[in-house]
């Protein structure tokens, strides 16, 4: 089961427009002062969910009145965010496969806390990924196969997540590695390409954070 949330940071609705336009959801979540950019790519969710403090309240009435929507109002004073609130609702609806939109951009506090979200969809056995107009960002705790014309851009980076990662065997990229690791501080892994057709990373343990970018 896939899903959508569209989050209240910084969204390109040309981008966001066409990326949706080749792509379907089972369940599409607006958080909080996303739910602007969702009227605006003109999409109808199936819940909000949020504390509500940075969403137009007449945006909040026009959508009550459509019904069929669930609303999940929550307090400003929470230990969670909106986005990982989100998130949790629909891991609770058996979501399995979650796209976040607008999850970076903004409040480099609120950026900086959702890239660590998929990390905790991935101890779930939930697959999660942030894109934007110009990343994919997503969480490996194993290696991972990439193929010319299916990743996100031209570079593909490799960060660790944990605070070391042991092992790392690149094939097939330009800067090819071979049993190395990397700490928490290090750049080595950033901007790497893919030299041929296919290209794989392995290592022994450790997380990563994968981003597939282009300029």
């Amino acid at each position: 089961m896939t899903g959508l949330i569209i989050t209240g940071g910084s969204i390109n609705c040309a981008f966001a427009g066409a990326f949706l336009k080749i792509r379907e959801f089972d369940m599409v979540i607006a958080v909080d002062g996303g739910l602007a950019a969702v009227k605006s790519l003109n999409i109808r969710p199936d819940a909000i969910v949020g504390d509500f403090d940075t969403v137009k309240g007449e945006l909040l009435e026009e959508y009550r009145r459509m019904g069929g929507i669930a609303f999940e109002q929550h307090q400003p004073e929470k230990d969670e965010t909106d986005t990982e609130l989100a998130l949790r609702t629909a891991m609770e609806a058996g979501v399995n496969d979650i796209v976040l939109l607008g999850a970076t951009g903004g409040r480099l506090d609120h950026s900086i806390g959702n890239l660590h979200l998929p990390y905790a969809c991935l101890q779930k056995g939930v697959k999660a990924s942030i894109v934007d107009e110009k990343n994919r960002l997503y969480i490996l705790d194993q290696g991972k196969t990439y193929r010319f014309g299916e990743i996100w851009g031209k570079y593909i980076s490799f960060l660790p997540l944990t605070e070391e990662v042991h092992g790392i065997t690149l094939k097939g990229f330009k800067y090819p590695l071979t049993d190395r690791d990397i700490r928490i501080g290090t750049s080595l892994c950033i901007s790497n390409e893919l030299a041929e057709k296919t290209g794989t990373i392995t290592f022994r343990d450790g997380v990563l954070i994968c981003v597939e970018s282009h300029d």
